[in-house]
């Protein structure tokens, strides 16, 4: 069976036999699996209808996104499960986790957004994302990894590895931004008196920009070489990053109440027990 120390060097350094990145490793999947495993409770009973797009790629993000994401790649560092299992795991979190993000993101969007253009070509480009970059990315990681002594299918994976994380990371942040500037248009437009609001407006755009940073250190983890510190970290940035949702939620609930719109919120987005 392939394991982690047969791999070229700059996919999985340092190595299994590295005891500091594998205390990491431990503690790393140990955060995220607590994180999922909340998310899990927290979500269902969060919301009093289950029929929307925001719900379900909220659940599926935590369950068979992040839970796998962790186990799969652990499997596979200390060698302690056939192969074809920690790429079956892997390979199905890597799709519910990453892609399912943007989808998170977007099934919000029309809360601050009015622009239909604009959401249009978001959700176009998650679809693109999915054929040009994550089929792509599957294909390269289970070649390589049943292959490692095979330069085109490891040098195939390097490639695809670091182009699509810095996608997702681009894309993420390219639907982050949106917030961004409506969040500070808002703030322009809102009356100077209606401190409560302002303050939900600042966390709002604090949460963004920190989960921007987030991606940034992912993507510098791995053009710095630290692939498995990477692929373990992604599983907990992005359980934290879930968690976060339900503050975002909540302040969006807030406004969108204050602006008299709860219909539509009830109508788009299914009511949260935080409203």
């Amino acid at each position: 069976m392939a394991d982690a120390e047969e791999a070229p060097p700059s996919l999985f350094t340092p190595g299994s036999g590295n005891i500091a990145l594998g205390i990491s490793i431990v503690v790393f999947v140990t955060i995220a699996l607590y994180n999922s495993i909340e998310l899990m409770i927290l979500i269902p009973v969060s919301f009093h209808r289950y029929r929307s797009l925001y719900f379900w790629s909220l659940l599926t993000s935590a369950s068979i996104g992040v839970i796998p994401s962790t186990i799969g790649p652990t499997l596979q560092y200390f060698s302690i499960a056939p192969l074809w299992l920690a790429m079956v795991l892997s390979n199905v979190g890597f799709i519910m986790m990453i892609p399912n993000q943007s989808v998170v993101l977007y099934s919000r969007l029309h809360l601050v957004s009015q622009n239909t253009n604009l959401l249009r070509c978001v959700r176009w480009l998650i679809v693109f994302s999915v054929f040009a970059v994550v089929i792509p990315t599957t294909t390269l990681n289970v070649g390589a990894s049943y292959l490692p002594n095979s330069r085109p299918w490891t040098v195939g994976f390097e490639v695809i590895e670091r182009m699509q994380l810095t996608w997702f990371a681009a894309q993420e942040s390219f639907i982050s931004s949106i917030y961004i500037i409506d969040t500070i248009r808002m703030i322009r437009l809102s009356p100077d008196s209606d401190k409560r609001r302002h303050k939900i407006l600042y966390e709002l755009l604090a949460i963004n920009i920190v989960a921007i940073m987030m991606d940034l250190t992912l993507v510098i983890l791995e053009y710095v070489g630290f692939y498995f510190t990477q692929i373990i970290l992604k599983a907990t940035v992005y359980s934290i990053k879930l968690k976060l949702e339900f503050a975002v939620l909540g302040m969006l609930v807030s406004i969108v109440h204050s602006r008299g719109s709860e219909q539509l919120f009830q109508a788009d987005c299914t009511t949260s027990t935080f409203s």
